[in-house]
């Protein structure tokens, strides 16, 4: 298995990536080719959904990044991390998720399972 931290790290980017051709690349280096994503709001399956999954939320929330809540926690196949998305001007926390992640012997993302906060308050 790899560098959980560093798919993790690379998960995260992807979220803030704002250019899609890279944004697909990324995918491609951190998701296997199987790899599906589900939370409350969304499911989808490979590269391509994952990928206008992404572009979608940053047309939702322009001007907010997506940043890593302390360290990813793992165990055998799984791992666990939260994460804020963040106003770059505000500053202010606009949602919390918390992730589960299955990864694949590679350390590439199989699957991820989003479970996400009301937004804390002002």
């Amino acid at each position: 298995m790899g560098d959980v931290a560093t798919t993790i790290d690379a998960y995260i980017a992807i979220w803030n990536e704002t250019d899609a051709a890279r944004r697909r690349a990324l995918i491609a280096e951190t998701w296997t080719e199987d790899a599906t994503y589900v939370d409350p709001q969304a499911s989808v399956g490979g590269a391509a959904e994952i990928g206008a999954l992404v572009g979608a939320v940053q047309e939702q929330f322009p001007g907010h990044r997506f940043t890593l809540a302390g360290t990813p926690d793992a165990h055998h196949d799984v791992v666990r991390f939260t994460w804020h998305l963040v106003g770059e001007e505000s500053g202010q926390t606009v949602a919390v998720g918390h992730d589960v992640g299955t990864l694949a012997d590679d350390g590439r993302l199989r699957a991820v399972t989003g479970f996400l906060e009301p937004a804390p308050a002002s």
